[in-house]
Protein backbone atom coordinates (compact mmCIF):
# COMPACT_ATOMS: atom_id res chain seq x y z
CA UNK A 1 0.00 0.00 0.00
CA UNK A 2 1.32 3.79 -0.81
CA UNK A 3 -0.60 5.05 1.87
CA UNK A 4 0.95 4.97 4.98
CA UNK A 5 -1.28 6.55 8.45
CA UNK A 6 0.60 7.32 11.51
CA UNK A 7 -1.09 8.78 14.89
CA UNK A 8 -4.65 7.38 14.10
CA UNK A 9 -4.67 4.47 16.05
CA UNK A 10 -3.74 6.35 19.03
CA UNK A 11 -7.00 8.33 18.67
CA UNK A 12 -9.31 7.67 21.30
CA UNK A 13 -13.27 7.50 20.29
CA UNK A 14 -12.61 6.22 16.41
CA UNK A 15 -13.27 3.03 16.88
CA UNK A 16 -17.50 4.13 16.85
CA UNK A 17 -17.01 5.88 13.92
CA UNK A 18 -15.28 3.30 11.67
CA UNK A 19 -17.36 0.64 12.73
CA UNK A 20 -20.42 3.36 11.39
CA UNK A 21 -18.51 3.33 7.91
CA UNK A 22 -17.84 -0.46 7.84
CA UNK A 23 -21.13 -1.52 9.33
CA UNK A 24 -22.88 0.77 5.71
CA UNK A 25 -20.27 -1.24 3.68
CA UNK A 26 -19.75 2.79 2.91
CA UNK A 27 -16.66 2.13 0.58
CA UNK A 28 -17.43 0.04 -1.85
CA UNK A 29 -21.16 1.82 -1.68
CA UNK A 30 -19.26 4.93 -2.85
CA UNK A 31 -17.25 3.34 -5.80
CA UNK A 32 -21.03 1.63 -6.86
CA UNK A 33 -21.71 5.01 -6.89
CA UNK A 34 -24.71 4.51 -4.29
CA UNK A 35 -26.21 8.17 -4.15
CA UNK A 36 -28.32 6.72 -1.04
CA UNK A 37 -25.26 6.74 1.17
CA UNK A 38 -26.00 10.23 2.35
CA UNK A 39 -29.73 10.34 2.93
CA UNK A 40 -32.68 11.06 1.03
CA UNK A 41 -32.46 14.92 0.55
CA UNK A 42 -28.76 14.72 -0.81
CA UNK A 43 -29.66 11.68 -3.16
CA UNK A 44 -30.60 13.72 -6.61
CA UNK A 45 -27.54 15.99 -5.98
CA UNK A 46 -25.37 12.89 -5.30
CA UNK A 47 -26.43 11.03 -8.10
CA UNK A 48 -24.52 13.30 -10.35
CA UNK A 49 -21.22 13.89 -8.19
CA UNK A 50 -19.63 10.65 -8.22
CA UNK A 51 -17.90 10.11 -11.42
CA UNK A 52 -15.13 11.20 -9.58
CA UNK A 53 -14.45 7.51 -8.40
CA UNK A 54 -13.44 6.15 -11.43
CA UNK A 55 -12.13 9.00 -13.23
CA UNK A 56 -8.59 7.73 -13.67
CA UNK A 57 -10.08 5.47 -16.78
CA UNK A 58 -10.94 8.76 -18.63
CA UNK A 59 -7.94 10.66 -17.41
CA UNK A 60 -5.93 9.55 -20.26
CA UNK A 61 -7.72 10.52 -23.32
CA UNK A 62 -7.65 13.80 -21.46
CA UNK A 63 -3.82 13.43 -20.93
CA UNK A 64 -3.28 12.89 -24.90
CA UNK A 65 -5.12 15.44 -25.97
CA UNK A 66 -4.00 18.41 -24.02
CA UNK A 67 -0.39 16.97 -24.62
CA UNK A 68 -0.93 17.26 -28.23
CA UNK A 69 -1.98 21.54 -27.71
CA UNK A 70 0.90 22.04 -25.51
CA UNK A 71 3.32 20.70 -27.86
CA UNK A 72 1.92 23.02 -30.74
CA UNK A 73 2.19 25.71 -28.25
CA UNK A 74 5.80 25.38 -27.70
CA UNK A 75 5.86 24.62 -31.30
CA UNK A 76 5.10 28.43 -31.61
CA UNK A 77 7.20 30.24 -29.27
CA UNK A 78 3.94 30.13 -26.00
CA UNK A 79 5.21 28.78 -22.78
CA UNK A 80 3.33 31.46 -20.40
CA UNK A 81 0.48 29.31 -19.60
CA UNK A 82 -1.74 31.76 -16.96
CA UNK A 83 -5.01 29.51 -15.46
CA UNK A 84 -8.36 31.27 -14.87
CA UNK A 85 -10.89 29.89 -12.31
CA UNK A 86 -11.71 29.66 -8.93
CA UNK A 87 -11.63 27.23 -5.73
CA UNK A 88 -11.99 23.55 -7.43
CA UNK A 89 -10.91 24.70 -10.87
CA UNK A 90 -7.68 26.21 -9.41
CA UNK A 91 -6.37 24.60 -6.68
CA UNK A 92 -5.53 21.58 -8.19
CA UNK A 93 -3.35 22.40 -10.87
CA UNK A 94 -1.92 25.27 -8.64
CA UNK A 95 -0.30 22.09 -6.64
CA UNK A 96 0.39 20.11 -9.69
CA UNK A 97 1.91 22.36 -12.14
CA UNK A 98 4.57 24.72 -10.19
CA UNK A 99 5.24 26.76 -13.72
CA UNK A 100 1.38 27.47 -14.05
CA UNK A 101 0.37 30.97 -13.35
CA UNK A 102 -2.93 31.50 -11.72
CA UNK A 103 -5.27 34.16 -11.50
CA UNK A 104 -8.27 33.93 -9.20
CA UNK A 105 -8.50 37.10 -7.61
CA UNK A 106 -10.09 40.23 -8.49
CA UNK A 107 -8.01 42.53 -7.47
CA UNK A 108 -6.87 45.34 -9.94
CA UNK A 109 -2.94 44.50 -9.34
CA UNK A 110 -3.16 41.05 -9.93
CA UNK A 111 -5.41 41.36 -12.98
CA UNK A 112 -3.23 43.97 -14.34
CA UNK A 113 0.01 42.21 -13.59
CA UNK A 114 -1.56 39.07 -15.66
CA UNK A 115 -2.38 41.26 -18.20
CA UNK A 116 0.67 43.19 -18.77
CA UNK A 117 2.84 39.91 -18.91
CA UNK A 118 4.25 39.10 -22.61
CA UNK A 119 0.98 37.90 -24.62
CA UNK A 120 3.04 37.05 -27.65
CA UNK A 121 4.15 33.62 -25.64
CA UNK A 122 1.03 33.39 -23.55
CA UNK A 123 -2.17 31.34 -23.55
CA UNK A 124 -4.73 30.93 -21.02
CA UNK A 125 -6.97 28.56 -19.76
CA UNK A 126 -10.56 29.85 -18.83
CA UNK A 127 -12.30 27.26 -16.21
CA UNK A 128 -15.69 27.29 -14.51
CA UNK A 129 -17.66 23.95 -14.26
CA UNK A 130 -20.75 25.93 -14.15
CA UNK A 131 -19.46 28.48 -16.92
CA UNK A 132 -21.23 31.04 -14.74
CA UNK A 133 -18.35 32.27 -12.27
CA UNK A 134 -18.35 36.04 -11.78
CA UNK A 135 -14.25 36.56 -11.62
CA UNK A 136 -14.06 33.81 -14.24
CA UNK A 137 -15.95 35.04 -17.18
CA UNK A 138 -14.69 38.65 -16.02
CA UNK A 139 -10.81 37.46 -16.36
CA UNK A 140 -11.90 35.94 -19.88
CA UNK A 141 -13.73 39.64 -21.29
CA UNK A 142 -10.32 41.05 -19.46
CA UNK A 143 -8.10 38.59 -21.94
CA UNK A 144 -9.98 38.96 -24.98
CA UNK A 145 -9.90 42.91 -24.69
CA UNK A 146 -5.85 42.31 -24.22
CA UNK A 147 -5.34 39.75 -26.83
CA UNK A 148 -7.50 42.06 -29.19
CA UNK A 149 -5.32 45.24 -28.39
CA UNK A 150 -2.20 43.40 -28.99
CA UNK A 151 -3.60 42.19 -32.55
CA UNK A 152 -3.97 38.28 -31.10
CA UNK A 153 -6.66 36.09 -32.27
CA UNK A 154 -8.02 35.39 -28.57
CA UNK A 155 -9.40 31.93 -29.83
CA UNK A 156 -5.68 30.42 -30.56
CA UNK A 157 -5.13 31.64 -27.21
CA UNK A 158 -7.66 31.05 -24.71
CA UNK A 159 -8.73 27.40 -23.82
CA UNK A 160 -12.42 26.62 -22.14
CA UNK A 161 -12.43 24.27 -19.64
CA UNK A 162 -15.86 23.27 -18.44
CA UNK A 163 -19.45 21.28 -18.75
CA UNK A 164 -20.64 20.23 -21.65
CA UNK A 165 -24.01 21.97 -22.33
CA UNK A 166 -22.62 25.79 -20.11
CA UNK A 167 -23.36 29.24 -20.76
CA UNK A 168 -19.02 28.92 -21.60
CA UNK A 169 -19.29 25.88 -23.88
CA UNK A 170 -21.60 27.46 -25.85
CA UNK A 171 -19.27 31.05 -26.00
CA UNK A 172 -16.21 29.11 -27.00
CA UNK A 173 -18.05 27.22 -29.88
CA UNK A 174 -19.37 30.34 -30.96
CA UNK A 175 -15.82 32.26 -31.05
CA UNK A 176 -13.70 28.91 -32.14
CA UNK A 177 -11.91 28.85 -28.75
CA UNK A 178 -10.34 25.11 -28.22
CA UNK A 179 -12.85 23.32 -25.32
CA UNK A 180 -11.96 20.55 -23.08
CA UNK A 181 -15.45 19.27 -21.73
CA UNK A 182 -15.39 18.02 -18.35
CA UNK A 183 -17.30 14.85 -16.81
CA UNK A 184 -20.52 16.21 -15.84
CA UNK A 185 -20.91 13.92 -13.02
CA UNK A 186 -18.11 15.15 -11.01
CA UNK A 187 -18.22 18.25 -8.72
CA UNK A 188 -15.72 21.46 -9.08
CA UNK A 189 -14.08 20.50 -5.64
CA UNK A 190 -13.57 17.09 -6.49
CA UNK A 191 -12.15 17.39 -9.79
CA UNK A 192 -8.04 17.32 -9.90
CA UNK A 193 -7.96 13.97 -11.68
CA UNK A 194 -10.21 15.44 -14.32
CA UNK A 195 -10.15 17.83 -17.07
CA UNK A 196 -9.91 21.26 -14.31
CA UNK A 197 -6.71 19.41 -13.00
CA UNK A 198 -5.66 18.34 -15.94
CA UNK A 199 -5.49 20.49 -19.03
CA UNK A 200 -3.98 23.36 -17.24
CA UNK A 201 -1.37 21.69 -15.63
CA UNK A 202 -0.30 19.63 -18.98
CA UNK A 203 -0.43 22.65 -20.67
CA UNK A 204 1.96 23.76 -18.19
CA UNK A 205 4.58 21.07 -18.81
CA UNK A 206 3.30 18.92 -16.04
CA UNK A 207 3.69 14.87 -16.61
CA UNK A 208 0.47 13.58 -15.12
CA UNK A 209 0.41 10.27 -16.25
CA UNK A 210 2.64 9.28 -12.93
CA UNK A 211 -0.56 11.24 -10.36
CA UNK A 212 -3.08 9.18 -12.36
CA UNK A 213 -0.84 6.04 -12.27
CA UNK A 214 -0.35 6.49 -8.23
CA UNK A 215 -4.28 7.63 -7.88
CA UNK A 216 -5.19 4.25 -9.43
CA UNK A 217 -2.62 2.13 -7.63
CA UNK A 218 -4.86 2.55 -3.97
CA UNK A 219 -7.71 2.66 -5.80
CA UNK A 220 -8.93 -1.27 -5.02
CA UNK A 221 -7.57 0.13 -1.24
CA UNK A 222 -9.35 2.59 -0.77
CA UNK A 223 -13.00 0.83 -2.10
CA UNK A 224 -12.67 -2.07 0.09
CA UNK A 225 -15.12 -2.21 3.77
CA UNK A 226 -11.94 -2.74 5.58
CA UNK A 227 -10.70 -1.56 9.14
CA UNK A 228 -7.37 -1.13 7.08
CA UNK A 229 -9.17 1.26 4.20
CA UNK A 230 -6.85 4.25 5.44
CA UNK A 231 -9.13 6.77 3.83
CA UNK A 232 -12.11 5.65 6.61
CA UNK A 233 -9.36 5.35 9.38
CA UNK A 234 -8.28 8.98 8.66
CA UNK A 235 -12.05 10.17 8.45
CA UNK A 236 -12.65 8.04 11.64
CA UNK A 237 -10.00 9.92 13.17
CA UNK A 238 -10.84 13.09 12.17
CA UNK A 239 -14.41 12.69 13.04
CA UNK A 240 -13.33 11.19 16.67
CA UNK A 241 -13.43 15.09 18.62
CA UNK A 242 -16.10 16.79 16.57
CA UNK A 243 -17.19 18.78 17.33
CA UNK A 244 -14.78 20.07 20.01
CA UNK A 245 -12.02 19.74 17.72
CA UNK A 246 -13.28 20.98 14.76
CA UNK A 247 -10.06 23.23 13.31
CA UNK A 248 -7.42 20.87 11.60
CA UNK A 249 -4.14 22.38 11.36
CA UNK A 250 -2.26 21.10 7.91
CA UNK A 251 1.70 20.92 8.44
CA UNK A 252 3.50 20.37 5.35
CA UNK A 253 7.00 18.77 5.78
CA UNK A 254 8.30 20.06 2.62
CA UNK A 255 8.38 16.70 0.16
CA UNK A 256 5.05 17.54 -1.36
CA UNK A 257 4.10 20.99 -2.79
CA UNK A 258 2.84 23.56 0.30
CA UNK A 259 -0.11 24.00 -1.52
CA UNK A 260 -1.55 20.39 -1.46
CA UNK A 261 -3.20 22.21 1.97
CA UNK A 262 -5.06 24.67 -0.17
CA UNK A 263 -6.38 22.19 -1.98
CA UNK A 264 -7.37 20.21 0.56
CA UNK A 265 -8.68 23.06 3.02
CA UNK A 266 -11.30 23.81 -0.26
CA UNK A 267 -12.38 20.42 -0.76
CA UNK A 268 -12.86 19.08 3.04
CA UNK A 269 -14.41 23.22 4.52
CA UNK A 270 -16.53 23.25 1.20
CA UNK A 271 -17.76 19.57 1.52
CA UNK A 272 -18.61 19.35 5.02
CA UNK A 273 -19.40 23.01 6.57
CA UNK A 274 -23.23 23.46 6.47
CA UNK A 275 -26.07 22.67 8.90
CA UNK A 276 -23.74 23.45 11.78
CA UNK A 277 -21.50 21.31 11.36
CA UNK A 278 -17.83 20.79 9.99
CA UNK A 279 -14.41 20.49 9.82
CA UNK A 280 -12.40 23.65 9.05
CA UNK A 281 -8.41 22.91 7.61
CA UNK A 282 -6.38 25.67 8.41
CA UNK A 283 -3.59 25.20 5.43
CA UNK A 284 0.07 26.30 6.97
CA UNK A 285 3.69 26.70 5.35
CA UNK A 286 6.46 24.39 6.18
CA UNK A 287 7.57 25.49 9.46
CA UNK A 288 4.87 27.08 10.75
CA UNK A 289 4.28 26.25 14.50
CA UNK A 290 0.90 25.19 15.57
CA UNK A 291 -1.50 26.47 17.86
CA UNK A 292 -2.54 26.73 21.45
CA UNK A 293 -6.17 26.36 20.60
CA UNK A 294 -8.03 23.61 22.24
CA UNK A 295 -9.88 23.20 19.04
CA UNK A 296 -7.21 22.41 16.93
CA UNK A 297 -6.17 19.02 15.76
CA UNK A 298 -2.57 18.53 14.53
CA UNK A 299 -1.87 17.08 10.77
CA UNK A 300 1.42 16.58 8.68
CA UNK A 301 1.75 15.45 5.32
CA UNK A 302 4.60 14.61 3.22
CA UNK A 303 5.77 11.14 1.29
CA UNK A 304 7.02 9.64 4.01
CA UNK A 305 6.36 9.10 7.38
CA UNK A 306 8.60 10.41 9.97
CA UNK A 307 10.49 8.04 11.41
CA UNK A 308 9.99 7.25 15.08
CA UNK A 309 7.33 8.74 17.76
CA UNK A 310 9.45 11.78 18.61
CA UNK A 311 10.04 12.82 14.88
CA UNK A 312 6.34 14.66 15.44
CA UNK A 313 4.65 16.54 17.82
CA UNK A 314 2.67 14.91 20.11
CA UNK A 315 -0.93 13.55 19.03
CA UNK A 316 -0.08 14.65 15.42
CA UNK A 317 -1.37 12.61 12.74
CA UNK A 318 0.70 12.30 9.96
CA UNK A 319 -0.25 11.53 6.51
CA UNK A 320 2.00 9.92 3.87
CA UNK A 321 1.62 9.18 0.30
CA UNK A 322 2.38 10.44 -3.37
CA UNK A 323 0.43 13.06 -4.88
CA UNK A 324 -2.12 11.43 -7.09
CA UNK A 325 -2.94 9.05 -4.08
CA UNK A 326 -3.41 11.74 -1.79
CA UNK A 327 -5.85 13.51 -4.01
CA UNK A 328 -7.88 10.32 -4.13
CA UNK A 329 -7.52 9.44 -0.27
CA UNK A 330 -8.53 12.90 0.72
CA UNK A 331 -11.77 12.97 -2.08
CA UNK A 332 -12.59 9.64 -0.34
CA UNK A 333 -12.22 10.94 3.33
CA UNK A 334 -14.70 13.72 2.79
CA UNK A 335 -17.32 12.08 1.19
CA UNK A 336 -16.62 9.54 4.63
CA UNK A 337 -16.98 12.95 6.90
CA UNK A 338 -20.14 13.66 4.93
CA UNK A 339 -21.58 10.40 5.90
CA UNK A 340 -20.72 10.90 9.66
CA UNK A 341 -21.73 14.52 9.82
CA UNK A 342 -25.19 13.66 7.65
CA UNK A 343 -24.15 16.29 5.71
CA UNK A 344 -24.31 16.10 1.55
CA UNK A 345 -20.70 16.95 0.82
CA UNK A 346 -21.71 17.39 -2.59
CA UNK A 347 -23.55 20.95 -2.14
CA UNK A 348 -22.88 24.70 -1.07
CA UNK A 349 -25.70 26.49 0.01
CA UNK A 350 -23.70 29.17 1.36
CA UNK A 351 -21.73 30.21 -1.39
CA UNK A 352 -24.72 30.63 -3.46
CA UNK A 353 -25.92 33.14 -0.49
CA UNK A 354 -22.84 35.16 -0.87
CA UNK A 355 -23.05 35.54 -4.70
CA UNK A 356 -26.56 36.94 -4.74
CA UNK A 357 -25.35 39.43 -1.85
CA UNK A 358 -22.72 40.18 -4.54
CA UNK A 359 -25.19 40.80 -6.84
CA UNK A 360 -27.29 42.48 -4.66
CA UNK A 361 -24.14 44.83 -3.68
CA UNK A 362 -23.01 45.34 -7.16
CA UNK A 363 -26.53 47.17 -8.14
CA UNK A 364 -25.70 49.58 -5.35
CA UNK A 365 -24.15 52.82 -5.35
CA UNK A 366 -20.45 52.51 -4.29
CA UNK A 367 -19.89 52.72 -0.78
CA UNK A 368 -17.14 55.02 0.36
CA UNK A 369 -13.84 54.20 2.49
CA UNK A 370 -14.25 54.89 5.85
CA UNK A 371 -10.90 55.44 8.25
CA UNK A 372 -9.34 52.46 9.28
CA UNK A 373 -9.54 52.47 12.88
CA UNK A 374 -6.08 52.33 15.35
CA UNK A 375 -4.44 49.11 15.28
CA UNK A 376 -4.40 49.39 18.72
CA UNK A 377 -8.59 49.54 18.50
CA UNK A 378 -8.66 47.23 16.12
CA UNK A 379 -6.84 44.73 18.13
CA UNK A 380 -9.08 45.74 21.32
CA UNK A 381 -12.20 45.15 19.09
CA UNK A 382 -10.65 41.20 17.66
CA UNK A 383 -9.85 40.57 21.53
CA UNK A 384 -13.95 41.27 22.28
CA UNK A 385 -15.36 39.42 19.21
CA UNK A 386 -13.14 36.48 19.14
CA UNK A 387 -14.41 33.11 20.54
CA UNK A 388 -12.82 31.58 22.90
CA UNK A 389 -13.03 28.14 21.74
CA UNK A 390 -13.19 29.37 17.85
CA UNK A 391 -11.32 30.38 15.34
CA UNK A 392 -10.54 34.02 13.68
CA UNK A 393 -10.22 33.80 10.10
CA UNK A 394 -8.80 36.63 8.28
CA UNK A 395 -10.05 37.58 4.91
CA UNK A 396 -7.11 39.36 2.89
CA UNK A 397 -8.77 41.56 -0.13
CA UNK A 398 -4.97 42.11 -1.13
CA UNK A 399 -2.87 41.32 -4.45
CA UNK A 400 -1.91 37.57 -4.08
CA UNK A 401 0.82 38.04 -6.23
CA UNK A 402 2.75 40.41 -4.24
CA UNK A 403 4.99 38.03 -1.72
CA UNK A 404 5.61 41.16 0.87
CA UNK A 405 2.05 40.95 1.75
CA UNK A 406 2.42 37.48 1.70
CA UNK A 407 4.99 37.05 4.12
CA UNK A 408 2.82 39.87 6.37
CA UNK A 409 -0.48 37.85 6.05
CA UNK A 410 1.54 34.81 7.51
CA UNK A 411 2.99 37.01 10.09
CA UNK A 412 -0.19 38.54 11.15
CA UNK A 413 -2.19 34.72 11.29
CA UNK A 414 0.69 33.84 13.67
CA UNK A 415 0.99 37.14 16.01
CA UNK A 416 -2.92 36.70 16.30
CA UNK A 417 -2.91 33.42 17.27
CA UNK A 418 -0.36 34.01 19.95
CA UNK A 419 -2.02 36.98 21.03
CA UNK A 420 -5.69 35.73 20.88
CA UNK A 421 -4.79 32.12 21.97
CA UNK A 422 -7.05 30.45 19.33
CA UNK A 423 -6.81 29.42 15.72
CA UNK A 424 -6.66 32.06 13.01
CA UNK A 425 -6.66 31.11 8.92
CA UNK A 426 -5.83 33.76 6.23
CA UNK A 427 -7.16 33.50 3.12
CA UNK A 428 -7.01 35.91 0.22
CA UNK A 429 -10.61 37.01 -1.08
CA UNK A 430 -12.54 36.38 -3.19
CA UNK A 431 -10.29 32.93 -3.60
CA UNK A 432 -11.62 31.59 -0.21
CA UNK A 433 -15.26 32.26 -1.30
CA UNK A 434 -15.28 29.42 -3.08
CA UNK A 435 -13.38 27.19 -0.66
CA UNK A 436 -13.62 28.15 3.36
CA UNK A 437 -16.31 30.50 2.70
CA UNK A 438 -19.19 28.14 2.87
CA UNK A 439 -17.91 26.43 6.19
CA UNK A 440 -17.77 30.17 7.48
CA UNK A 441 -21.55 30.90 7.02
CA UNK A 442 -22.69 27.20 7.54
CA UNK A 443 -20.67 25.36 9.52
CA UNK A 444 -20.44 25.74 13.64
CA UNK A 445 -20.95 29.38 14.56
CA UNK A 446 -17.24 29.76 16.46
CA UNK A 447 -15.83 31.79 13.95
CA UNK A 448 -15.10 35.84 13.72
CA UNK A 449 -13.88 37.63 10.76
CA UNK A 450 -11.46 40.14 9.67
CA UNK A 451 -11.91 41.67 6.63
CA UNK A 452 -8.29 43.68 5.04
CA UNK A 453 -9.33 45.43 2.18
CA UNK A 454 -6.72 46.84 0.17
CA UNK A 455 -8.46 49.61 -1.68
CA UNK A 456 -6.46 50.08 -5.26
CA UNK A 457 -5.15 52.84 -6.22
CA UNK A 458 -5.24 52.14 -10.23
CA UNK A 459 -8.33 50.02 -11.20
CA UNK A 460 -8.85 48.23 -14.24
CA UNK A 461 -12.31 48.19 -16.38
CA UNK A 462 -13.99 44.93 -17.19
CA UNK A 463 -14.49 44.75 -20.68
CA UNK A 464 -18.00 43.61 -22.41
CA UNK A 465 -21.59 44.02 -22.05
CA UNK A 466 -22.04 41.39 -19.56
CA UNK A 467 -20.03 43.21 -16.96
CA UNK A 468 -22.91 46.36 -16.62
CA UNK A 469 -22.02 49.97 -17.54
CA UNK A 470 -18.07 50.83 -16.84
CA UNK A 471 -17.46 47.77 -14.11
CA UNK A 472 -14.10 47.39 -12.71
CA UNK A 473 -12.52 44.48 -10.67
CA UNK A 474 -11.81 46.89 -7.60
CA UNK A 475 -15.83 48.09 -7.47
CA UNK A 476 -16.35 43.83 -7.81
CA UNK A 477 -13.80 43.32 -5.33
CA UNK A 478 -15.35 45.33 -2.91
CA UNK A 479 -18.85 43.89 -3.57
CA UNK A 480 -17.80 40.60 -3.11
CA UNK A 481 -16.22 41.61 0.15
CA UNK A 482 -19.68 43.86 1.18
CA UNK A 483 -21.79 40.43 0.19
CA UNK A 484 -19.57 38.29 2.08
CA UNK A 485 -19.76 40.05 5.20
CA UNK A 486 -23.72 40.60 4.87
CA UNK A 487 -24.51 36.69 4.93
CA UNK A 488 -21.90 36.34 7.58
CA UNK A 489 -23.76 39.11 10.30
CA UNK A 490 -27.11 37.64 9.04
CA UNK A 491 -25.83 34.24 10.23
CA UNK A 492 -24.37 36.03 13.56
CA UNK A 493 -21.31 35.74 12.93
CA UNK A 494 -18.75 39.08 13.97
CA UNK A 495 -17.58 40.56 10.94
CA UNK A 496 -14.73 43.45 11.56
CA UNK A 497 -13.80 45.51 8.17
CA UNK A 498 -10.96 47.68 7.55
CA UNK A 499 -10.84 48.95 3.80
CA UNK A 500 -7.40 51.25 2.77
CA UNK A 501 -5.21 52.74 0.31
CA UNK A 502 -1.75 50.50 0.82
CA UNK A 503 -2.88 48.14 3.32
CA UNK A 504 0.74 46.51 3.96
CA UNK A 505 1.44 49.51 5.80
CA UNK A 506 -1.25 49.18 8.25
CA UNK A 507 -0.64 45.11 8.33
CA UNK A 508 3.08 45.86 9.94
CA UNK A 509 1.13 48.36 12.61
CA UNK A 510 -0.91 44.99 13.47
CA UNK A 511 2.00 43.02 13.74
CA UNK A 512 3.86 45.15 15.60
CA UNK A 513 1.01 45.85 18.15
CA UNK A 514 0.59 42.32 18.76
CA UNK A 515 3.97 42.20 20.11
CA UNK A 516 3.66 44.46 22.62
Amino acid sequence: MTISLTGVSERPGSAEALTSLLSARFASRLFAKDATLWGEAAAAEAAVRLGWTDATGAALDLIDGAERLASEYRAAGIDRIVLCGMGGSSLAPLVIAPALSVLDSTHPDAVRAALEGDLQRTAVVVSSKSGGTVETLSHLAAWEGAFAGAGIDAAERIVVVTDPGSTLAERAAASGMRAFLADPTVGGRFSALTAFGIVPSVLAGADFRPIIAEAAAVRHDLSADSGENPALALAAALHADLPERFVLELHPDGSLPAELGLWIEQLVAESTGKQGHGLLPVALPVGAAGTRSTAALSLGFGLSSPAGADARPAGELFVSAPLGAQLLLWQVVTAALGFLLGVDPFNQPDVEAAKIATRASLGGAAAPVASPPAASDLLAELRRVAPADGYLAIQAYVDPTAPEIAEQLERLRSALGEELGIAVTAAYGPRYLHSTGQLHKGGPQQGAFLQLIDVPVRDVVIPGPEAGAELRFGELMRAQARGDASVLRARGRAVVTVEREHVEGYLAELIAGCAR
